[in-house]
């Protein structure tokens, strides 16, 4: 199923709703407006497997865009908006998008790609965009019937980079019509989740990624309503739920945090008995973040490991959580292998590599084979990794311990950075934190942290000492950072990852 689905049972539903503004889009809107602009991209030339980038903020347009690829056998690759002109133009260059469509709000960070972009189809909506069509134009002057074929498309996204270049993400395109039952992720998760025509799903994260642009697609699949947040902020998400009845969403780490940092009598202001589905992914959650996250809303927190490359995933609920706490779950998709450096298999307990196991290799990384090839096994083709590392219980149950690109090895000893800043996740001086490993001449690497303290907090010496002793009553001396250097900002990206190359490219200059 797919909007034109639900514009013919209930046009004049809310298919989208700005949670800020208000502002709707009805699935007799979505649907016209994503015929029309389907229909102005065949004309401008393009053909099944062919792309379309997209430049914009949280906005109703940027569904019609999306469904305007999907029901052209088109591939959509969201780019995000916050990165720098060089680091964007790069990701449109090299997904090779004949058509880029862009928010006005974001004139300033399109216009500086303007001497890197070869896009020939440009197409700007909310205001005038120097070299680019006016997209209410553009949909007025192309027809609202629907392309005679309607094949259906897929996403092409790029990595959060956060260990190096965005990888564009590139998966084969499904082999039948947009009207037609089988995409993965509506089946996979519009089942797991119970989304239906009642659901009310509220997507506080930005719609560039992966996780918010495939739900509320699955949303839109099956007839329910989407409330996107303009920008995340704990209380207002709240305050959303109540306003809007919302019955699912979707939330990280980051986001549960800042929501258990508000006051209580915050909290309690708000209805949200209308939640039936709280799911969480995209980072680890500490074990204590989770705990006071189900006490608080109750059993309905639902957890999922994956990547946007796709290549496997687990799940987890709130009662087998309870009874494992600290795990992502059993495997959803795929098999798991748990991989020391020489690839052999490991003991139950024991950390190594994270691999799934597939029928086979389900995605590759666009115009980077070398890349591609090593994810996969050396031994077996079809077992491909992202780089995480983790273990497996004797029931199956898979943990997290952390990237493999972020372990320190100090002292010939493996330290697992996240341990460390699971434990500062909720301490009240402590509004962020990273740790990473710097070179040290006798130790080969040593433990850094940056802090980024909460509000009313004094960053400096005294507390630096304060949380080292907090550290050395809780963990093994040798995982206790170093040095704590303070930052007004930690370089997280909204979906809750931490962009740790710009934490050593900042040490190395110190």
């Amino acid at each position: 199923m797919y909007p034109g689905t639900w514009a013919e049972k209930t046009p004049d539903k809310p298919a989208l709703i700005m949670a800020g503004s208000g502002r709707t889009l009805t699935y007799g809107e979505l649907d016209e407006r994503s015929i029309r602009l389907s229909r102005h991209l065949h004309d401008a030339g393009l053909r099944r497997g062919d792309v379309v980038a997209l430049l914009s903020d949280n906005t109703p347009e940027t569904y019609e865009v999306y469904w305007a690829a999907l029901r052209s056998g088109l591939y959509i690759t969201a780019v995000n908006h916050n990165l720098a002109p060089d680091e964007a133009a790069y990701i449109v260059e090299d997904c090779g998008a004949q058509a880029l469509v862009v928010s006005a709000a974001k004139r300033e960070l399109v216009t500086a790609m303007a001497d890197r972009l070869a896009v020939e189809h440009r197409i700007a909506y909310g205001g005038e965009v120097p070299g680019f069509a006016d997209y209410e134009s553009v949909l007025a002057a192309a027809s609202p019937q629907p392309l005679p074929e309607q094949p259906h498309g897929d996403d092409l996204l790029y990595s959060s980079g956060t260990t190096g270049r965005p990888k564009g993400i590139k998966l084969p395109l499904p082999g039948y019509a947009v009207d037609e039952p089988g995409y993965p992720y509506v089946a996979i998760f519009g089942g797991l989740y119970q989304f239906d025509e009642s659901t009310v799903y509220l997507s506080p994260a930005p719609v560039y990624h992966a996780a918010p642009l495939r739900f509320g697609g699955v949303v839109h699949a099956l007839g329910g309503t989407l409330v996107m947040m303009e920008k995340f902020d704990p209380e207002a998400a709240l305050a959303a739920i109540e306003r809007f009845q919302v019955t699912h969403t979707q939330m990280v780490p980051t986001m549960f945090v800042r929501m258990l940092k508000l006051p209580d009598e915050v909290r309690a202001r708000y209805d949200l008995s209308s939640l039936r589905c709280v799911v969480h992914a995209a980072a680890p959650c500490p074990v204590e973040v989770k705990q006071r996250m189900i006490d608080w809303m109750g059993p309905i927190i639902f957890e999922y490991y994956a990547s946007t490359e796709a290549n496997g995933a687990t799940m987890i609920d709130s009662n087998q959580w309870l009874t494992h706490p600290g795990s992502v779950g059993l495997p959803l998709l795929g098999i798991v292998h748990i991989c020391g450096d020489d690839g052999t298999e490991v003991a139950t307990g024991s950390v190594g590599t994270i691999y799934f196991e597939r029928d086979d290799v389900p995605f590759s990384y666009h115009n980077d084979p070398v890349k591609t090839a090593s994810t996969q096994h050396p031994a077996h083709p079809t077992w491909t990794t992202v780089g995480d590392l983790g273990y497996v219980d004797d029931e199956g149950y898979l943990y997290l311990t952390d990237r493999k690109a972020f372990m320190i090895i100090s002292g010939g000893v493996n330290i697992y950075p996240q341990e460390i800043e699971d434990l500062f996740t909720l301490h009240p001086s402590v509004l962020d934190i990273a740790v990473i490993g710097v070179p040290d001449d006798e130790m080969g690497e040593r433990v850094v942290g940056f802090v980024q303290v909460a509000p009313g907090i004094e960053a400096g010496p005294a507390l630096a000492e304060q949380l080292t002793s907090y550290a050395r009553d809780r963990l093994a001396h040798f995982k206790v950072p170093r040095e704590l250097h303070f930052l007004d900002e930690l370089p997280r990206t909204p979906t809750g990852k931490m962009v740790k190359g710009r934490l050593r490219d900042l040490y190395a200059a110190l």
